[in-house]
């Protein structure tokens, strides 16, 4: 059984381990090998610290736990991107489950709940960023009611431009 809650400082080695482990799982084979080898969980945490420890951070963190801890880990916000259109949209920044549990609803039950806090928050759509040769996580989030709106941006990784697509989402206010 995995419970939600709100990420707090005693969960970041733990979600630094899932998000270095769910690089190197999720993108091997798209992202350079030499990039991935080179991540570390200490390197990673050190980033995360300073980041959590921003007082006028304005993006959430939730992780999901199950007995042996945090298992997932989802971080979203205020969207980074010009979109049009009406409403306050918001953003998925990063959402990552360890690579031995996926496919167990750990993901979707972090999204949903990303989802419900967003709404929370008034903004009345999600967006987010996901590389195009990722097919796993595009069908992901394509089931959780996500569409490609067109947009592109490209990211270097060693010198490899990889190229992102955006996607994004209505949120709906539950009953309607």
């Amino acid at each position: 059984m995995v419970h939600v809650r709100e990420m707090d400082g005693a969960d970041i080695s733990a979600v630094s381990t899932i998000r270095v482990r769910g690089w190197q799982a999720a993108y091997a084979g798209i992202v350079p090998q030499t990039y991935l080898d080179a991540m570390t969980v200490e390197g990673d945490a050190v980033h995360r610290r300073h980041l959590f420890s921003q007082p006028r951070r304005q993006s959430r963190d939730l992780v999901a736990l199950d007995e042996r801890g945090p298992v997932g880990w989802i971080c979203f916000g205020p969207c980074r991107s010009e979109m049009s259109g009406p409403g306050q949209v918001g953003e998925v920044y990063a959402l990552y489950v360890s690579p031995d549990l996926i496919g167990q609803g750990i993901g979707r039950r972090l999204l949903e709940e990303a989802h419900t806090q967003m709404k929370s928050q008034g903004f009345e759509a999600s967006a987010l960023w996901v590389l195009s040769d990722n097919q796993r996580a595009r069908r992901f989030y394509e089931r959780a009611g996500y569409q490609a709106d067109g947009a592109i941006q490209d990211d270097s990784y060693d010198e490899i431009t990889l190229t992102e697509l955006r996607y994004q989402r209505v949120l709906r206010v539950q009953g309607l």
